[in-house]
């Protein structure tokens, strides 16, 4: 045997061994594009620490807040795909802002390894009692009757409860006029007020103002009700089928990272989501755990594109 042959297959069997070690061997990072606090830092802290106990290496939260999440989201994208940067995928990083800004660096079809689905909020219609809607078919009446005269709120131009307002005033085939607030803390303000009409947001956001009576929930914008909320009926319920829109979050990876370690992490995540107290820490939140197969969320991904770059292109929604 040759030297040259012999130091080709030493080689090789020394890659095999490398390849062949359990991962992870040193710590992971788990980027949330978003400021710490908010529902998905939140969702990203319930699971790190269980991950880490489970894999036996540090899963450290590394919050990159900034630009509606494209800083923290790049970031992730500029890592090696080795499995040791992770991030936080949401509505907005993997759905919205791709069909909506023009700056956009990535693909979310192309450039993510989807690992796990942690949470799926639906959307709920809300609206101060002021306006004599009772149910969802009298406030289409009255927009009907009044184009562009009911004003509803957002977040912000191209976030997630835009695109679900102008959703809805699409498939209903009313004209609402819209004021994009800088967050949606302001927006629920407002419309508790009265110096909006209504609003798309979460149970969570809404809900001391539900108990209070300072609003009136018409639909949830799911398949199925809420269960603290059950007397709110669904969109279909009320008359108005497929008209779905929630928020979500989920773990991603880079495209290219190893089948085996998106397959160990989802594997892992969906054992612990099953545990008591992870879903005691979910529900204090008020997020709805839907953790899946790493081939489901990516579906999930695809089609959540499809819906909105829709909304986007009709509605003209284009932001710099």
């Amino acid at each position: 045997m040759s030297v040259a042959r012999g130091i080709a297959i030493l080689s090789a069997f020394l890659a095999i061994g490398v390849h062949a070690q359990p991962y992870p061997q040193k710590a992971v990072r788990i980027i949330v594009p978003y400021v710490a606090g908010g529902d998905t830092d939140i969702g990203a802290r319930i699971i790190a620490p269980k991950l880490a106990e489970a894999l036996g290496q540090q899963f450290i939260v590394e919050n990159r807040p900034g630009a509606g999440s494209l800083i923290g989201t790049e970031a992730m994208l500029r890592a090696p795909a080795d499995g040791y940067t992770l991030a936080m995928g949401t509505i907005s990083s993997l759905a919205v802002l791709p069909v909506t800004k023009s700056n956009v660096s990535y693909d979310p079809r192309r450039d993510f390894a989807p690992i796990a689905l942690l949470t799926r909020v639906p959307y709920v219609l809300v609206v101060h009692p002021t306006l004599p809607a009772r149910n969802v078919k009298e406030l289409v009446q009255i927009a009907k009757q009044r184009p562009g005269a009911l004003v509803y709120g957002s977040p912000g131009i191209a976030t997630g409860i835009h695109l679900a307002s102008e959703f809805f005033a699409l498939n209903v085939g009313v004209q609402l006029t819209h004021i994009p607030y800088k967050g949606g803390a302001p927006a629920m303000v407002d419309l508790a007020a009265g110096n909006i009409a209504l609003m798309f947001s979460t149970f969570s956001t809404a809900g001391q103002h539900l108990t209070s009576g300072r609003l009136r929930a018409l639909a949830v914008a799911d398949g199925v009700r809420n269960k603290v909320y059950a007397t709110v009926p669904t969109m279909s319920e009320a008359g108005f089928a497929g008209l779905e829109a929630t928020t979500w979050h989920g773990m991603v990876a880079r495209a290219g990272v190893p089948r085996a370690i998106v397959m160990r992490i989802n594997s892992e995540i969906a054992r612990i989501v099953e545990t008591d107290d992870v879903k005691k820490a979910f529900a204090a939140t008020g997020l709805d755990l839907a953790v899946g197969t790493a081939d489901e969320f990516d579906a999930y991904i695809r089609s959540e594109y499809v819906k909105w770059e829709k909304v986007a292109r009709v509605a003209k929604i284009v932001t710099d």
